[in-house]
């Protein structure tokens, strides 16, 4: 069964483009030990979501699974108010989509250095946030998923649409 971490272990690979990578590399960027990604990725080629002999997500079967079995695999609820860091269709690149009325608390990753209050969502790994201060393209990805985890059904059509095209653009790159 795959699980949030094998989630995040497989962004971290789109959003890392076509460069080569080690386990070590991988894991040192998602900030997380060599044996996670070890087993995110033995967990995702059984789903057939990681292709191992290529060493790269399987572009189309990733798409499948973000736009109809993301909720169901990792599901999220927006928690208490808390401080954080923007996630989810608050942050770049579906906040730049959609418009909130202001009236509701934006979700935000709880991190005590944050600098957003909102609506607590935990993350698909503890060490989302950090990873995704230094590498904007992953906290881009993360916050599509995010969008898909937890949105409703317009933030989801808005994440789903920039999925699709990010996945596509990547395939094709």
């Amino acid at each position: 069964m795959v699980g949030p971490s094998d989630i995040y272990v497989l962004a971290g690979l789109v959003s890392g483009g076509r460069q080569p990578w080690t386990y070590r590399d991988l894991a040192k960027r998602l900030g997380v030990p060599v044996p996670l990604i070890q087993r995110a990725l033995k967990r995702s080629a059984a789903a057939g979501l990681y292709r191992r002999e290529a060493k790269e997500v399987h572009l189309a079967n990733f798409e499948e699974f973000l736009l109809h079995a993301i909720r169901f695999a990792a599901p999220a609820e927006l928690g208490a108010i808390v401080t954080g860091t923007p996630a989810a269709w608050a942050a770049p690149p579906v906040s730049e989509q959609i418009v909130e009325s202001g009236d509701e608390f934006p979700p935000v990753w709880p991190y005590a250095a944050g600098r957003s209050r909102g609506q607590a969502l935990p993350p698909l790994h503890p060490s989302a946030v950090l990873a995704s201060e230094r590498d904007h393209r992953l906290g881009e990805m993360l916050a599509v998923i995010d969008s898909l985890r937890a949105g409703d059904v317009r933030v989801r059509a808005v994440a789903g649409d920039i999925a699709r095209s990010t996945l596509r653009a990547r395939a094709s790159a």
